[in-house]
C-alpha cells in the first residue's frame, strides 16, 4: 500500500549513504583560467601528483525544465554523445577557445589550471543541478608505459583514452581520490583524454592521478579487507609491495588473516609475503581504529571487550561535549536509543516467570478499547510482528519529539491508526510494540518503568550509571548528542529528544562499563531463566510457520545472526545524536560494546561497523576463515532482475562484465565478486548472495548489513493497470521517509516519487491502492 513511510525500513537499512553526497576533499581555492594552448598538456605523468591542468567544456543542463528531471532522460543524457557537432566523444581534440555546438547552445573550451588538487565545477561554472561538464588534456609520454589511473567523480563519469571508452560508472557520490581505478595503456607520443562528469545535485567535480607506490599499496589493504581477489590480483600486478606496513604496522597478509581471507593470504605468500613478520598487538590496532574515526574536534565514542567476564579493552575517544572539550570516557552515560528493547522484553519475562502475565496474552487484557486489540498479542509486540504502526513512522513525528508527554498521549497518537498489515504474517520494525510493552510493565507492576528496571535489573547488577532518561534531571558526565551535516561538513546538535517519547522503545541511558555488567548477568543466568532466555533468542516464526524474509532473525529483544562461524545477540540502538551496539559472542563468552554520540556519522561508521570491527581484530582466530575465488562472469545474466527488498525494489541489472544494484528511489551503484553467487558494495559495507533452487535458478537475494540478514525474493515482472486520474490526485503531497522529505507528484495521469536529492522515479499502480517501483 502507497504510505507516506512506504520505503520506511528500507531506505535507512541499506544504503543511507546515497541521502550523504557532497563534494569533499576541496579547499575551496579559486580556479586560475587561462588560455595557454599548452596549459593542458603533460610531459609524462609523475605517479602521485595529481592532474591540475584541463580543457573544460560546460556546463550543459540535462533538462529544460523540472517536469523533465527523470532518472531516465539522465541516463539517456550520460550515454549520448553530446559532442556529436565537433569530433565526438571519441575522437575530440580540442584547443583553448574552440567551439562546440551542443544543442541550441555555443560553449567554448576553456583552461583551467586548479590550485587544488580537485578540479571544482561548482567554482567554475556555479551549482548546477543536472548537468554535464567534459574535461580534455593531452599527455605526452616518451615511451609506451602501463599505468593505474585513479579518479574520483561527483557523479558519474566517463573516460576516454585516445578514442578509446575505458571507463564508465554511473553513480551518485561526493569527490573522494581514487574511488575508480583503471589499468590504462599510454603509448609512446601523444596520449589523448577526455573525461565526462554528469551532476545530479549538488556540489560537482572531479580528481584525477596516476597511483604511485603508497596508493597502490593503500588500494591492496582496501581491496585484502573486502575479499576482492580480482583487486588484489590488479595491485599486485602493478607492484604493490606484499610486505609494506601501513601506519598501524600491519601488512597486506596480517590484513587478510584478521579479515580471514585465506584465499588472498595463500596468494599474498606466493607472491612473497613473509609470514614472520609479526602482527601488532590487539589493542594498537583498536587503538588506531577509533582514533581515525574521532580525531581532532570532533564528537566520540567509549568501546568495551570482554571474554569469559574479564574486560580486555576499554578506552574512551573524542568529546561528550565538544563546545567545552568534555573528553568521551569509559564513565560516559550515552542514551542507548534501541537497545532499550532488550531491557523491555526482559522485564516482560520476568513478569510472565512470576506469573503475572503471559506472552500469549491479549493486548486487549491492558488497553480495553485498543482497536483490534483482541488479535494482538505480548508475543507480537515482542517480536514486531503485531501490524500496528510504527509511531516514529509517522509524518512530522520529529517536530513534536522535543516535548515531554505522558505515555496514554504518545499510546493515543497511533493508537486509532490503520494497521499495516494482520497480526503475525509479516515482520516489520515497530516502535509503537516496544512503547506498549514499556505502559504494560507499568500497569502490572504498579512502578513507573525506571523505578521496575532499577529494582528488578539494575541495582541487583550493580549497574549505578544506567537508568530512563528524565529531561527534568541533570546527569553528570551525560554526552551532548550530535549530528553531522553533510553539506556545511560540520558537527551541529542533534535534535534533542524528551525521552517520555521513547519508552520502552528507547529511552535508556548507560555506560559501557553497565552494559558489560548486563550481558554478564544475561548470560550468566543472574537476571532470567533459560527458559525465558530460549525464548528471547529463539527467531519469530510468522503464521504460516516461516521465519521473516525482512529484518533478519529477530526474538524477543535480542537480533540473532552470526559472523564467520560465530554466533551473535545483539542489538543496536540509534536515535538523533547517539549510536549504540551491544553484541554478546555466547560462543566464545564474550561481549562487545561501542557507545557513540554522532548520529548520522561523519565518517560513515557507526555504531554496528565499529563493533564488528573490533571483534574481529580481538576474537579473529576464533572465526572461521573465507574464500575467495574467480567468477564466472557468463552467469551475470543469472542475477538480473528486481528484487522485494520489503517496502522498496531493488535492481540488478548487467553491463557487458559489470553488475549494478539500484534500490529504488536511490543512486545505482556497482557491485563487485567476492565469490561465486557473493557481490558486495565497495561504498557502503554491504554485501548480497544470490541463491539458487534446486534447478540452478536464482529465487532471492540475502542482503547482509549492520549485522542484519535481509532475504529478498525475486520479483516476476509486473503489469501495471489504468486507475482513475482523480484517485491519483489524492496521493499528490509531502511525505516524510523516516525523517527524509519525499514529494508525490502527478504529471499525465502518472504518479511520481521524489526523495530529497533523488532524481524522480514512477510509481506504476498494482491496484488502486498499492504502488510499485520498476527502478
Amino acid at each position: 500500500m502507497l504510505s507516506r513511510n512506504c520505503l520506511f525500513y528500507v531506505c535507512v537499512f541499506i544504503l543511507t549513504l546515497s541521502l550523504c553526497f557532497g563534494l569533499s576533499n576541496v579547499k575551496g581555492e579559486p580556479m586560475n583560467m587561462k588560455n595557454n594552448l599548452n596549459s593542458a598538456n603533460y610531459k609524462g605523468l609523475i605517479p602521485s601528483e595529481f592532474m591540475k591542468k584541463w580543457l573544460i567544456l560546460g556546463p550543459i543542463s540535462i533538462f529544460k525544465d523540472d517536469k523533465d528531471q527523470t532518472e531516465e532522460l539522465q541516463k539517456k543524457a550520460f550515454s549520448d554523445d553530446l559532442l556529436s557537432q565537433c569530433g565526438g566523444e571519441a575522437g575530440i581534440k580540442p584547443t583553448p577557445e574552440m567551439t562546440c555546438k551542443i544543442g541550441d547552445m555555443d560553449l567554448q573550451w576553456k583552461t583551467v589550471n586548479s590550485t587544488d588538487n580537485t578540479i571544482n565545477f561548482t567554482k567554475i561554472f556555479g551549482q548546477k543541478n543536472y548537468a554535464i561538464a567534459y574535461a580534455y588534456a593531452e599527455i605526452d609520454m616518451p615511451s609506451a608505459r602501463k599505468a593505474l589511473l585513479g579518479v574520483g567523480s561527483d557523479d558519474a563519469i566517463k573516460i576516454w583514452l585516445n578514442g578509446k571508452l575505458i571507463h564508465e560508472n554511473w553513480i551518485g557520490r561526493g569527490v573522494n581520490k581514487d574511488d575508480d581505478v583503471i589499468a590504462i595503456d599510454l603509448r609512446e607520443g601523444t596520449n589523448h583524454i577526455l573525461l565526462k562528469i554528469q551532476n545530479i545535485q549538488g556540489e560537482w567535480g572531479f580528481i584525477c592521478r596516476e597511483l604511485g607506490k603508497p596508493e597502490i599499496n593503500s588500494k591492496l589493504m582496501f581491496s585484502i579487507s573486502k575479499g576482492l581477489l580480482d583487486d588484489v590480483e590488479l595491485m599486485l600486478a602493478y607492484g604493490a609491495d606484499v610486505n609494506a606496513t601501513d601506519e598501524i604496522g600491519l601488512t597486506p597478509l596480517h590484513r587478510a588473516t584478521i579479515s580471514g581471507n585465506k584465499s588472498i593470504a595463500n596468494l599474498l605468500i606466493k607472491n612473497g609475503a613473509d609470514p614472520n613478520i609479526k602482527m601488532p598487538d590487539k589493542e594498537k590496532l583498536a587503538d588506531a581504529i577509533f582514533n581515525n574515526v574521532f580525531k581532532g574536534d570532533s564528537p566520540g565514542a567509549a568501546v568495551l571487550v570482554s571474554r569469559d567476564g574479564k574486560i580486555i579493552y576499554q578506552k574512551g575517544f573524542g568529546y561528550a561535549d565538544i563546545g567545552n572539550h568534555v573528553p568521551f570516557t569509559i564513565n560516559t552515560k550515552s542514551r542507548i536509543g534501541s537497545v532499550t528493547k532488550q531491557f523491555t522484553a526482559s522485564a516482560i519475562l520476568k513478569l510472565q516467570e512470576e506469573g503475572k502475565l503471559s506472552v500469549n496474552d491479549k493486548l486487549s487484557k491492558f488497553i480495553p478499547d485498543f482497536p483490534r486489540g483482541d488479535e494482538v498479542t505480548i508475543h507480537h509486540l515482542l517480536t514486531h510482528t503485531s501490524g500496528i504502526q510504527s509511531y516514529t513512522d509517522k509524518p512530522h513525528f520529529l517536530q513534536s519529539v522535543t516535548t515531554e508527554a505522558k505515555p496514554e498521549e504518545v499510546i493515543e497518537s497511533f493508537k486509532n491508526d490503520k494497521f499495516n498489515f494482520n497480526p503475525g504474517e509479516k515482520w516489520s520494525y515497530n516502535n509503537s510494540g516496544y512503547f506498549l510493552l514499556g505502559y504494560i510493565v507499568e500497569k502490572i507492576s504498579g512502578k513507573s518503568f525506571d523505578e521496575y528496571l532499577k529494582n528488578t535489573f539494575f541495582e541487583p547488577l550493580g549497574m549505578k550509571n544506567t537508568g530512563i532518561h528524565n529531561s527534568k534531571q541533570i546527569l553528570e558526565n551525560e554526552a551532548r548528542g550530535y549530528s553531522y551535516d553533510y553539506e556545511s561538513k560540520r558537527f551541529q546538535k542533534a535534535v534533542d529528544w524528551d525521552m517520555s517519547r521513547a519508552g520502552g522503545a528507547g529511552a535508556m541511558y548507560s555506560t559501557v562499563g553497565d552494559l558489560y555488567l548486563w550481558n554478564e548477568g544475561i548470560f550468566n543466568g543472574k537476571v532470567l531463566s533459560k527458559h525465558s532466555l530460549d525464548l528471547a533468542f529463539t527467531p519469530v516464526k510468522l503464521n504460516d510457520g516461516t521465519e521473516s524474509e525482512t529484518g533478519g532473525k529477530y526474538g524477543y529483544g535480542w537480533m540473532i545472526s552470526e559472523n564467520r562461524g560465530l554466533r551473535i545477540l545483539w542489538h543496536g540502538g540509534g536515535l538523533n545524536g547517539f549510536n549504540t551496539d551491544l553484541r554478546r559472542y555466547p560462543d566464545i563468552n564474550a561481549t562487545v560494546v561501542v557507545l557513540q554520540n554522532c548520529l548520522p556519522p561523519a565518517s560513515g561508521m557507526g555504531a554496528n561497523e565499529l563493533a564488528e570491527k573490533i571483534a574481529e581484530i580481538f576474537f579473529w582466530e576464533d572465526m572461521k576463515p573465507m574464500e575467495s575465488s574467480k567468477v564466472d562472469k557468463t552467469k551475470y545474466d543469472d542475477y538480473v532482475g528486481r528484487y522485494d527488498y520489503g517496502g522498496a525494489v531493488m535492481t540488478i541489472r548487467r553491463d557487458g562484465d559489470r553488475l549494478f544494484a539500484q534500490l529504488a528511489g536511490q543512486s545505482e551503484f556497482e557491485i563487485f565478486p567476492k565469490s561465486e553467487d557473493e557481490f558486495l558494495w565497495k561504498v557502503v559495507d554491504a554485501q548480497a548472495t544470490f541463491v539458487r533452487d534446486e534447478s540452478g535458478k536464482v529465487t532471492h537475494i540475502l542482503h547482509r548489513q549492520s549485522g542484519r540478514i535481509l532475504k529478498a525474493p525475486k520479483l516476476k515482472e509486473e503489469t501495471s493497470i489504468k486507475v482513475d486520474p482523480k484517485i491519483l490526485d489524492t496521493y499528490v503531497g509531502e511525505y516524510d521517509l523516516n525523517g527524509t522529505p519525499a514529494m508525490i507528484t502527478k504529471e499525465d495521469d502518472r504518479l511520481y516519487l521524489q526523495v530529497t536529492g533523488q532524481p524522480k522515479v514512477e510509481l506504476f499502480p498494482r491496484s488502486e491502492t498499492e504502488f510499485f517501483l520498476k527502478v
